[in-house]
């Protein structure tokens, strides 16, 4: 049976994909459809199963015809009872078969799901904050969720329609020749018709697709916005023009589809009109016909070939229908394709070399930018947001990095844990260009802390062991303690393990920062990044923090942050002004020979006061 099964479905994936080449020209859903070969098993089945429900389904006409011509004409009840039987019989087969079917088929169709949304996941997971930066976030989530429906529901009709319609419309063209072949032509020249009908449709429909999906996109760029933004917006009490614009935005969305959906519902009850309006004729002279017979058991023989005649004709519209009905399916689920392909498709802009090299212990730590320049854009004219940027961040030694709003400071940061990649230059950890190390490694020997508190929704103790997996007890309470959340933390009533709600809104910003400070201290990194980490916290806690840092830390501290106080004590304080470095050197030297940063100390302190830290 496994030959037989594999042969089925891969017939059945092959039929999927001529109709999608041939009949709509595109290889976007033949190439996500290949994922399908991962579903052998189930796959099979569904089609095997489907198969068998039409064949049941096409033996009960002719069955029916046989009762009326052979019993009921004869009043042979013997014989009516036997065969009522036995389509009895057959009947619950095809409901059990039909239960069957539609259980591998809805199976297939979540796992195929499945599928798509892990390898989207893991290719994301890939590529660098660039490569995201092209599609968008908004968009990512669409196509992870909306497009990958579309998919699943295209897998699920397929499984049952394409499928089916060649069966029953095989089938029953058969059976409709065989019980009157001279109406079955007749009928059979309404096809021209509907194809024409479908055509059309399809031509008016298709455009669409890809506009709604990017109407789509930007209704979910919108929302993301503004549920992010939600208490700017509360605050500023703009309320009621942001509803204002949403309300805009969703009556374009919905007016859109509704003309959509409008366009796609006449195309099945126009197929159905016609067939329909020709059936009735067909029936009209059919009982003309049988009414001119005068032989009793010809005319009883006609009545049963002409009711089974009427079921096959009727299978062979439902057929017809489903194949018009792809018109509109299959450019819908191609269009969906077309942009998870796009995901699948990009080439991450960092990858790790083929022969990464390995850093030394000796070597550790030390992180060095080398005339180091940097643009988002990939245009050659694009302004530098850094330029020629030189410095030495020593092993085992703090190094804070000052300048105004919009200088380049996260910017530079991201560089060290290869964000991005620069445009001109060279950044080296422990000695070796870190586009020569492979990114695993690197991330390794990095702890991050980022501007934002982020923090993921569990318990805190899960947050920590983001940090470092293996870690136990004894190293997460000494990261709490260093960070100086073990107060807050005791006091929760269930402490390391209390709960923390999606974006730890439960928490305020103090408190998430320094349980961001605490995840990054669990990892024994070479490197310890806070990216600004300190600018929610007091000036005492920050103070205390900064002192057990140095007391407990034995790693290379670099510290980015726009307050005067939090890096006084920096063994280096580099200073950026507009993406390039205006000075280097210890708090004193920097107050005496550069003005940018002694603008910057004395907007936050008066002369005393950094004089005294002097």
């Amino acid at each position: 049976t496994a030959p037989l099964s594999h042969r089925l479905m891969d017939g059945g994936i092959n039929l999927c994909r001529d109709i999608e080449l041939h009949s709509f020209g595109g290889a976007n859903l033949t190439k996500i459809l290949k994922n399908l070969k991962q579903l052998k098993g189930t796959t099979a089945a569904a089609l095997f199963f489907v198969v068998l429900e039409q064949l049941v389904a096409l033996a009960l006409p002719l069955m029916m015809s046989l009762i009326i011509n052979n019993g009921i004409s004869t009043e042979n009840m013997q014989y009516v009872k036997q065969v009522g039987l036995a389509m009895i019989a057959v009947s619950v087969l095809g409901v059990a078969v039909a239960v069957v079917s539609s259980y591998f088929s809805s199976k297939t169709s979540m796992l195929f799901g499945k599928i798509i949304r892990e390898n989207i996941f893991l290719k994301v997971e890939t590529l660098s904050q660039s490569d995201i930066d092209v599609i968008g976030t908004p968009s990512l989530i669409t196509r992870s969720t909306s497009d990958i429906k579309v998919l699943q529901d295209f897998v699920l009709q397929s499984l049952k329609m394409i499928i089916s319609a060649p069966v029953m419309l095989i089938g029953g063209t058969i059976m409709a020749f065989f019980m009157n072949a001279r109406m079955a032509l007749i009928m059979f020249a309404v096809f021209p018709i509907i194809a024409l009908v479908a055509w059309i449709v399809f031509k008016l429909v298709v455009p669409l697709f890809k506009k709604r999906q990017l109407m789509t996109d930007e209704v979910n760029r919108f929302l993301r916005q503004k549920l992010s933004g939600i208490r700017v917006i509360r605050a500023f009490n703009t309320t009621e023009y942001e509803d204002g614009r949403f309300t805009e935005m969703n009556n374009r969305l919905s007016a859109f589809i509704l003309k959509f959906s409008r366009i796609m519902s006449t195309l099945i009850p126009v197929c159905i009109i016609i067939v329909s309006v020709v059936l009735a004729v067909l029936i009209y002279i059919s009982c003309r016909s049988i009414d001119s017979l005068t032989d009793t058991i010809k005319s009883q023989n006609s009545v049963g070939d002409l009711i089974a005649f009427v079921v096959y004709m009727v299978m062979v519209i439902a057929a017809i229908s489903i194949t018009a009905a792809m018109f509109v399916i299959v450019p819908r689920a191609n269009i969906s394709a077309k942009r998870i392909n796009e995901i699948m498709a990009i080439e991450p802009k960092i990858t790790d070399p083929v022969e990464p090299e390995t850093i030394s212990d000796d070597e550790k730590g030390t992180v060095e930018f080398r005339n180091v320049s940097f643009s988002y854009g990939n245009d050659e004219n694009e302004r530098n947001v850094l330029s020629n940027v030189s410095f030495i961040a020593e092993s085992g030694k703090t190094t804070a990095i000052i300048g105004a709003t919009g200088s380049g400071k996260t910017t530079l940061i991201n560089l060290i844990s290869r964000f991005y990649d620069v445009k001109e230059g060279q950044i080296l950890f422990g000695g070796h260009d870190v586009r020569h190390l492979a990114q695993s490694d690197l991330h390794s020997r990095i702890a991050y802390v980022p501007q934002r508190g982020m923090l993921f929704s569990g318990s805190i103790r899960d947050n920590l062991l983001y940090g470092d997996e293996n870690a136990d007890d004894e190293d997460l309470q000494r990261a709490l303690d260093i960070s100086q959340a073990t107060e807050f933390v005791s006091e929760l009533p269930n402490g390391i393990d209390s709960f923390v709600t999606q974006n730890a809104t439960n928490y305020s910003g103090g408190q998430k920062q320094r349980l961001s400070i605490a995840r990054a201290l669990v990892r024994k990194a070479d490197v310890f990044i806070f990216d600004d980490s300190f600018s929610a916290l007091d000036f005492r806690t920050d103070s205390r923090l900064r002192k057990a840092i140095k007391e407990n830390v034995r790693a290379t501290v670099i510290i980015v942050a726009q307050r005067v106080g939090t890096i006084m004590e920096a063994d280096r304080i580099v200073v950026l002004d507009e993406g390039r470095i205006v000075g280097q050197g210890t708090h004193k030297e920097l107050f005496d020979s550069c003005e940018v940063y002694r603008e910057i100390a004395l907007s936050q302190l008066s002369e005393e006061e950094v004089k005294a830290h002097g």
